[in-house]
C-alpha cells in the first residue's frame, strides 16, 4: 500500500474530507458513519442534505451494513456491473443515516472499477461517501490543479492520481427495476 493511501485512511479515520480519483472525475469523500464529515463535504460543495449522497466500496460486503435486501434478479443485475461505473439506488436499511439517503428510502451505491479508489476502500475498510468534487453549478474536477482551485485548503487531504476514462459521472440506475435515473 502506498504511503499516500495511508495517508488518505488516517485523515478519514480523524473525521477529515479527502479529494480522490474515481472512474470519471475528483471525488469528495469521507466516513459514511461521521454526520460532522458528511455536512462538512455538504458545506463545501454547497449542497443540500435532502439529495443524498453516493457511496463507492471495493466489495459489495463494505456496503451490505447499510442496505435491505433486494430480490434475487434485481441483485443480480447489480452485481454484474460491478466492479465498474454504475451507480445503483438500492433500498436502504431503516437505520441508514439520512445524511447518507437524503429524503429517500434508497441509498447511491457503487462498487467502483478505479484501482486506486478500490485500493482506498480497501485500505480503510469500509466504503466512502463519493460526491464529486465540484462547487454546486460548476464542472466537477478531473484533475488535482482543478479540485486546488475549487476547493483550496478547505479539503483535509487530496490522494493524487488519474482520474478513469469516462468523460461523465456514473450513470445511476433504480436497482429495483433497472431504470436509468442519471445517464
Amino acid at each position: 500500500m502506498s504511503s499516500s493511501i495511508d495517508q488518505a485512511v488516517e485523515v478519514l479515520r480523524n473525521g477529515g474530507v479527502i479529494a480522490y480519483p474515481t472512474e470519471a472525475v475528483y471525488g469528495l469523500g469521507c466516513d459514511p458513519d461521521n454526520s460532522p464529515a458528511i455536512e462538512k463535504i455538504l458545506t463545501l460543495k454547497q449542497r443540500e442534505k435532502n439529495k443524498g449522497l453516493i457511496l463507492i466500496a471495493s466489495e459489495v460486503g463494505q456496503l451490505e451494513p447499510y442496505l435491505d435486501e433486494l430480490p434475487e434478479e434485481a441483485r443480480h443485475r447489480v452485481l454484474a456491473s460491478w466492479p465498474g461505473p454504475f451507480t445503483w439506488l438500492w433500498p436502504a436499511k431503516a437505520q441508514t443515516s439520512e445524511w447518507l439517503r437524503g429524503d429517500f428510502a434508497t441509498l447511491a451505491v457503487r462498487v467502483t472499477a478505479h484501482p486506486q479508489a478500490r485500493e482506498l476502500c480497501q485500505a480503510f475498510g469500509k466504503p466512502l461517501v463519493s460526491t464529486s468534487a465540484n462547487l454546486g453549478g460548476q464542472p466537477p474536477a478531473r484533475t488535482v490543479a482543478q479540485v486546488r482551485e475549487q476547493f483550496d485548503a478547505r479539503v483535509d487531504f487530496v490522494l493524487e492520481g488519474e482520474v478513469g476514462p469516462h468523460s461523465s459521472p456514473t450513470e445511476i440506475r433504480d436497482a429495483l427495476t433497472g431504470e436509468l435515473i442519471r445517464g
